[in-house]
């Protein structure tokens, strides 16, 4: 049988290898967390050109129904004058 191999480190190498690697983890959740706030002003961005959107479409249908509203108006018009006159002297 061979005698298993043992390496001896000091405690301070140890301690110091463990804090490195938290300094590195740190450093990732840092940038995760500037990534993710950043992410969040772009979503509340978006967000407020979207409204501002839906804004300005809900005052062109308002316009566009007001208009489909005169043109009908403005055709029965039309088409009552035409009868009237049609009925009145024969002619169209």
């Amino acid at each position: 049988m061979t005698e298993p191999t043992t390496v001896t480190y000091s405690i301070a190498e140890v301690l110091k290898g463990i804090e490195d690697k938290f300094k590195k983890i740190e450093e990732k959740l840092d940038t995760i967390q500037k990534d993710v706030t950043d992410l969040k002003v772009g979503v509340a961005t978006l967000t407020e050109k979207v409204e501002g959107m839906d804004k300005r479409l809900e005052k062109v249908e308002t316009t566009q129904n007001s208009q489909v509203w005169a043109l009908i108006v403005l055709l029965f018009g039309a088409i009552a004058t035409a009868g009237a006159r049609f009925f009145f002297t024969g002619n169209p």
